[in-house]
């Protein structure tokens, strides 16, 4: 036996190997197998059977090694890596990398036990004459025979003084069974602890949750293909309609996969789902996947998958590559979100690998959002998907009442710019006062976003990046947040020594400040990512806020989306602006998802939700179609724009970036490179460029791109990626290509 074996050693070649006698029954497509390459043992993934073309059969080498005794990559995954190793442009090995978790490929142990359990019934008479000889023995016995499952030993020496000698030797006699088990660690095990367990009984349908669960319930029967954007306003109940799929996948004997887009929002999804699947069966449970984990976490949850003995994953972007038995339905929730696409290689956005993975597997993609990217939208529209809605909250809940504060008055009201307007302020003071509480939400963390001096103007820039360094006050710094330079913030301006300096922009600890000033006695908790260094801090702090013990959370864009805390009654965005001025053709869409899924937070339980947005630009298009919920409004204007310019989806768009120390060269380079790109494909593709990219510099690295337009990436991007190759870069200049890029930064 033969196989064609995919090393994950650094190069993109397939390599034979023979399989010894023994390894033959374990050696199937998608085993993880340990191999030599040169003097090196290397592991790969099995890809094919059978010999190579024009080498000798004889002159190849044995296999050492079949890791795990069931394949590593299901049929549909080795076949998914494939298709993403062609439209991103990304080598193979790195995609199959990507889909086995470091823990599984470095070879962690599972953590195992040994149990004791009884091997065989014995009569009184014969227990009395063990007691007789070997009263210790007969005590353990009894012990034993007491209990309807297996004990761990280790608690069974320790609570009875026991010897591992008396076991042993009541195996010998047949009356004891040992045996060793590997112990599950259960990610988020703890949250009933934490505050996040939420009713396991199925709540009552209304009549639109019920259309949409009657038609994925369909679906699923059916047993093909297909693809449901599921448009549903905040507070809507797409989570049940999400775990009612889940149940019905499960009836059938199918795997599910449900993906968040922040590790933020994966403890209370877990909460739900766990609880709903103990309530159809105490032997259902679901894994934990995303990269916040530890070690063992994510090699005991792909264990558990990969043999079958769990059939649910839930987890953040590369939970789409669960090894999940039986593939019938994944789900994608707030598809919209840019945090599912990748920014290092492999470049994929989790939810369109979702679409292929589920198009592999004939399973039923569900993409679930309050704002659907334009992208879905288009496909609707075109036929490729189908729409479900949900119009209404849940119990007929009114959607949050919409402040627009316009800062421009304000400032001129309080003789400067200020991180709370009055009506924000007033309305912060009143909820504290009526025990109810406030999300404060500001994307951008620090305290202000740069350091300039009255005197000179000088600002305070980055060494190594072409951007203004950050103000933090809690340790009195300056950083970068790009490369994370870091050092003193100064008294003094280092210019020209003028004590005269101020601190301009807002972030997350300029505004926990301000609320601080408003209510002493106010209970505050910051959430960015600063904060959140500790592992698990941000589901401690989710756990005390829903506990009612923190009145007022401050955070960026982790609390935007997708969390349910019913007392929350106002949700304040201190600048609606920060994300409509970015050199981004996304940047009107993402303002007003931003503006719905952030007002979405308030107003989710008994009493009435408001939101108030503080923006200098209130009457922007994204503003006022979000004021008024207006998703079919918005989405025909942008559409309208992109439509015009060729913008996505109109067609697609792929990134190309070129890095290097110096500016002269690279520009040179850039552009010999772009006439190269013009004279070779001519109409196929629109080229737009080269230009310096909006952040020209970078860990002391300078910036370029190129835009290419094409109706479609898979007819060009083989041709592009092979005259990649054949040109002569030089050394000191990398390039990259990002296929559908959401960052163009």
């Amino acid at each position: 036996m033969i196989v064609a074996v995919h090393p994950l050693a650094g190069f993109d070649k397939v390599l034979h190997y023979k399989v010894p006698e023994p390894m033959r029954p374990l050696a199937a497509v998608g085993s993880l197998v340990r191999i030599p390459v040169g003097h090196a043992m290397r592991l790969g993934v099995v890809g094919g059977v059978g010999p190579p073309k024009d080498f000798p059969v004889e002159r190849l080498k044995a296999l050492v090694q079949v890791v795990y005794p069931f394949p590593a990559l299901t049929p549909d995954l080795l076949e998914l890596a494939r298709w993403m190793a062609t439209y991103y442009a990304a080598p193979l090995d790195s995609v199959i990398e990507a889909m086995i978790p470091g823990a599984v490929r470095r070879g962690t142990r599972a953590k195992e036990a040994r149990f004791l359990s009884v091997a065989r019934r014995i009569e009184r008479a014969e227990l009395a004459a063990l007691a007789r000889r070997a009263p210790a023995q007969a005590r353990l016995y009894e012990l034993l025979s007491g209990q309807v499952r297996a004990l761990p030993k280790e608690l069974i020496l320790s609570r009875t003084g026991a010897s591992a000698a008396m076991v042993r030797a009541l195996v010998e006699r047949g009356l004891v069974a040992e045996e060793v088990r590997r112990i599950q660690r259960d990610a988020y095990q703890d949250d009933r602890s934490q505050g996040e367990l939420v009713a396991a009984q199925p709540h009552a349908l209304n009549a639109e949750q019920a259309v949409c669960v009657e038609a994925l319930e369909a679906g699923v029967a059916g047993g093909k293909f297909g693809v449901t954007l599921l448009h549903g306003v905040t507070g809507s109940g797409k989570t049940e309609v999400y775990l009612r799929a889940i149940q019905a996948v499960l009836a059938c004997g199918g795997g599910a996969i449900l993906l968040v887009p922040e590790v933020a929002l994966t403890p209370q999804t877990v909460a739900r789902l766990r609880s709903r699947l103990e309530a159809i069966a105490p032997g259902h449970r679901c894994v934990v996947w995303h990269s916040h984990l530890g070690e063992g976490e994510r090699l005991d949850g792909w264990l558990a998958l990969a043999s079958g003995e769990v059939r649910v994953a839930v987890g953040a972007r590369s939970a789409v590559f669960a090894p999940v038995r039986n593939l019938k339905l994944i789900v994608v929730d707030e598809e919209h979100e840019p945090a599912y696409k990748q920014d290092e290689s492999p470049r994929y956005n989790g939810r369109d690998v979702a679409v292929m993975r589920a198009r592999l597997c004939a399973a039923q993609c569900v993409l679930g959002s309050a704002t659907p990217s334009l992208e879905s939208h288009a496909n609707v529209v075109a036929g490729k998907y189908r729409l479900l809605e949900l119009t209404k909250r849940v119990d007929s809940r009114r959607m949050p009442s919409f402040t627009i504060v316009d800062m421009r008055i304000e400032v001129a009201r309080q003789r400067g710019p200020s991180a709370l307007s009055r009506t924000l302020a007033e309305a912060v003071r009143a909820r504290f006062e009526r025990r109810e509480q406030t999300i404060l939400f500001i994307n951008r963390r620090g305290y202000s976003s740069s350091m300039q001096c009255r005197k000179c103007g000088g600002v305070e820039e980055c060494p190594h990046c072409s951007v203004a360094m950050t103000y933090h006050r809690t340790d009195e710094t300056l950083r970068c947040h790009l490369c994370g330079e870091q050092r003193p913030a100064p008294v003094r301006c280092p210019k020209c020594g003028a004590p005269d300096i101020r601190w301009r922009g807002l972030g997350t600890q300029r505004v926990e400040e301000a609320v601080k000033r408003l209510l002493p006695r106010a209970r505050i908790e910051r959430m960015d990512t600063d904060a959140m260094s500790k592992k698990n801090r941000f589901r401690e702090i989710l756990g005390e806020f829903r506990r009612g013990r923190i009145d007022v959370l401050v955070g960026t864009q982790m609390i935007g989306k997708g969390l349910d805390f019913p007392n929350v009654t106002l949700v304040g965005l201190v600048d609606a602006d920060l994300s409509m001025h970015i050199p981004d053709f996304r940047a009107n869409e993402r303002t007003f998802q931003l503006l719905v899924q952030v007002a979405g937070r308030a107003g989710r339980g008994d009493m009435a939700g408001e939101v108030v947005v503080q923006s200098f630009t209130p009457q922007a298009e994204a503003i006022q179609f979000a004021r008024h919920g207006d998703y079919a409004g918005f989405a025909e204007a942008e559409l309208a724009v992109r439509n015009e310019f060729g913008y996505p989806p109109k067609r697609h768009l792929i990134r190309h970036l070129l890095r290097g120390p110096n500016p002269d060269k690279l520009r040179f380079f850039s552009e010999q490179w772009a006439k190269r790109v013009r004279d070779g494909f001519g109409a196929r593709l629109e080229v737009r460029g080269p230009v310096p990219a909006p952040i020209e510099k970078m860990r002391d690295e300078y910036r370029w791109q190129i835009w290419y337009f094409a109706d479609s990436v898979t007819r060009v991007i083989g041709d592009l990626s092979a005259l990649l190759h054949g040109f002569k870069w030089p050394d000191d200049v990398t390039q990259m290509l990002d296929v559908d890029p959401m960052n163009l930064v």
